[in-house]
């Protein structure tokens, strides 16, 4: 049996010297496309920021190919070839849509020009490479961020809710995006997300979280469920 690429055990993380992760395992293995979904408030968000590191673990261990990354800043775990796109995008408005892909080519020591390549999955992103990224849509500031932390080439990606705030059609047209990502590259993706019909598109497997634990592990058969998913997304 194939080794997880990305294995979490036992994992407690929170704010305050409180913890909301109350010992989390999941794992996902090289070209899967796994989703983590439940209610609004069970702990999603804070999983994804653990795993990125800009929450400390309280204990637990996450292991990357096989390696230790628990103690490493966010640049590092970065290097090691873990991507992030955070809920709400956090782009840099300011800046143009290349400045954007420059700025992460820099900080994730991609390599020179590699931006180009995201232009070949965000053709939209090369039509409004000059144009400032506050001024793009929701949809194209998504593709911004996902295009971001592909400058890095990372192995494993973790998506934070990437369907908020944005219109179905794009919705599809993102989900379509991940899944060529993952055909064509082998990427990971781990993806925090409400939208049915994402999770049924994209993902391969699911978690549920329920007060910072997961509860129930999903087939993919399970998946089209719909009754049952939306017993598990209800708020």
């Amino acid at each position: 049996m194939t080794d997880p690429l990305l294995d979490v055990k036992s994992l407690r993380a929170g704010y305050g010297g409180k913890p909301v992760l109350q010992g989390v395992d999941l794992e996902a293995k090289a070209g899967e496309i796994v989703a983590v979904i439940g209610r609004n408030g069970v702990g999603k968000s804070t999983l994804m920021r653990t795993l990125i590191g800009l929450l400390p673990t309280m204990s637990g261990d996450i292991h990357l190919d096989g390696t230790p990354i628990g103690g490493l800043t966010p640049h590092l775990r970065a290097r090691r070839g873990l991507g992030y796109v955070p809920q709400g995008r956090d782009v840099f408005p300011r800046l143009s849509v290349e400045e954007n892909l420059q700025v992460a080519e820099s900080k994730r020591a991609g390599k020179p020009g590699g931006y180009q390549r995201v232009y070949d999955y965000f053709p939209i992103l090369h039509e409004r490479r000059r144009q400032r990224a506050g001024t793009l849509s929701g949809g194209q500031q998504q593709q911004l961020a996902i295009g971001r932390a592909l400058i890095g080439q990372p192995n494993v990606l973790l998506l934070d809710e990437p369907s908020e705030g944005i219109q179905p059609s794009v919705v599809q047209d993102i989900a379509r995006i991940i899944m060529t990502l993952n055909r064509e590259t082998g990427i990971t993706v781990m993806l925090v997300e409400q939208n049915l019909d994402m999770i049924q598109t994209v993902a391969q497997r699911c978690y549920v979280m329920d007060k910072g634990r997961i509860t129930a592990e999903l087939a993919a058969t399970d998946l089209h469920d719909r009754a049952a998913m939306r017993r598990h997304l209800a708020v």
